[in-house]
């Protein structure tokens, strides 16, 4: 059957990078297999045990020529992934085979190959994220001091700037970035801890040396390049880890919908747009359309990252003594497709970041739309201190603002709000038009970006400028 007549994982066919796809792949994960039964043997051989190098270099010279296929055969046969790939090794390594695995368990090589790859992919996922936060600041300090309606309850409020706003969207990932750094600080290895985690095997096979055992674990831990191990272990590291990493993803998952969501609401009302392609359809049917699918695919890329997190907490939760099986399959999904979906958005999240086109006439007239009742506390200061009444003007402005609001509802008109203050004689001496004016609304929106920028944003731009210049990959599609 061609690839055309089955299913095909999108997330590896449409939206992720091939290096996330790479790091979770067959040949990555057994080639990882390979090398940590080399670093086994290697470190069994430095404590004593009889192996040559010989039977050394010959695992060496077989480490990538993987025969997926004897595998497979193997595993129909044995119903077992790690013996299958322990014979398909073994057949390429007469010599060497007989010391192959020596003491250890499947989850000598399934769980310390995971972590590997957990490793990998939260150092690449730290890049883009990077990358993303690098795009949103150059963005935030270009309209650190351009007004906008500000917007609570999604009703309007008080006035910002579009750069102050992306600094929240900045922000959430800076706290993403902390998380990943911290994952990152403490995930350790599982090393070799044997079959229920108590070392029994390696400890016979040392003649009963606590010393050489423990030296082992070191050695095998440092050689995969870990520099510490969990203290202790069932069968297989605590998927507690794996909940916590999970949940790190959802929390950019969660930033990422939280600013995606945002722009599909600015692009409705065509203040903000995300870069298009000269012919990019937005409907089959209705061609004026264009449609924020960028910023759209975020999210729901985001939703399903956020979905997976359950499947790390439930499997950390119910997993029996010293380990249950249940975990094997459910694993082999969420882990790699939770880091494949926030591949993906990161790479959309830059391309997004780094194209954003902003229309500062439309976002002038909707924020000037309102900004008269915005301004009525300052009217109402300025005809008091023109010697008016605080209560007769206060209640003039709400009868006028409740009349300019009905115009608007019931009969379409525009707000006038002003016109009709100006036709009042209780404000006949205040400069209106001076309250109106949207930059005395902004308060220090454009210097909280300035220093944002400096304060938080600097600091990983130098710790991370090896990371930096390099433009969002082309999108598949």
């Amino acid at each position: 059957m061609s690839q055309h007549e089955l299913y095909q994982n999108p997330l590896n066919t449409r939206y992720a990078s091939a290096a996330m796809s790479g790091i979770w792949s067959a040949q990555t994960k057994h080639s990882t297999w390979r090398k940590l039964w080399i670093a086994l043997a290697e470190a069994q051989q430095e404590l004593g045990l009889e192996i040559t190098d010989t039977q050394l270099a010959e695992l060496k010279q077989h480490v990538d020529n993987i025969d997926f296929e004897a595998a497979a055969r193997y595993e129909k046969q044995f119903r077992h992934d790690v013996m299958a790939h322990v014979h398909a090794y073994k057949d390429v390594c007469p010599t060497a085979g007989g010391i192959l695995h020596l003491g250890a368990t499947s989850c000598f090589v399934t769980d310390n190959s995971e972590l590997i790859q957990i490793r990998s992919s939260l150092e690449l996922i730290r890049k883009r994220l990077v990358r993303v936060i690098d795009a949103l600041a150059t963005f935030c300090n270009e309209y650190r001091d351009l007004p906008c309606l500000g917007l609570t309850h999604l009703q309007p409020a008080q006035p910002t700037t579009v750069g102050k706003r992306a600094t929240l969207w900045c922000q959430d990932l800076v706290l993403d970035l902390e998380e990943v750094e911290h994952r990152l600080e403490t995930l350790k290895f599982r090393g070799v801890k044997g079959t229920t985690g108590t070392q029994a095997t390696f400890l016979a096979l040392f003649n009963g040396d606590h010393a050489k055992v423990r030296q082992l674990d070191a050695l095998v831990s440092q050689k995969m390049g870990f520099q510490s191990t969990y203290a202790v272990t069932g069968q297989t590291y605590s998927r507690k880890v794996d909940a916590q990493v999970l949940s790190s993803l959802s929390g950019i998952g969660q930033s990422a919908h939280k600013a995606g969501s945002d722009l599909r609401l600015l692009q409705s009302w065509k203040e903000v747009e995300e870069p298009k392609e000269d012919k990019q359809i937005g409907s089959s049917a209705m061609a004026y359309k264009f449609n924020p699918m960028r910023s759209e695919r975020i999210c729901a890329l985001s939703r399903f990252a956020i979905s997976l997190t359950a499947n790390g907490d439930q499997t950390a939760a119910v997993q029996w003594m010293e380990r249950t099986l249940d975990d094997s399959a459910n694993r082999r999904l969420s882990l790699p497709q939770a880091f494949l979906a926030i591949d993906a958005v990161l790479i959309l999240y830059q391309n997004v970041a780094e194209g954003l086109r902003v229309y500062p006439k439309v976002i002038a007239r909707r924020l000037n739309e309102v900004l008269p009742f915005m301004a009525t506390e300052e009217i109402l200061m300025a005809g008091v201190k023109a010697g008016g009444d605080r209560q007769e003007l206060h209640e003039q402005i709400r009868i006028h603002s409740v009349e300019s609001d009905r115009q608007v509802k019931e009969f379409g008109n525009e707000h006038d709000l002003i016109a009709r203050l100006e036709k009042d004689q209780l404000f006949a001496n205040i400069d209106l038009s001076a309250t109106l004016d949207a930059r005395r609304y902004i308060g220090r929106a454009p210097e909280q970006v300035d220093e944002f920028i400096s304060e938080i944003i600097t600091p990983i731009r130098s710790k991370y400028a090896s990371d930096l210049g390099e433009q969002a990959e082309e999108l598949k599609v």
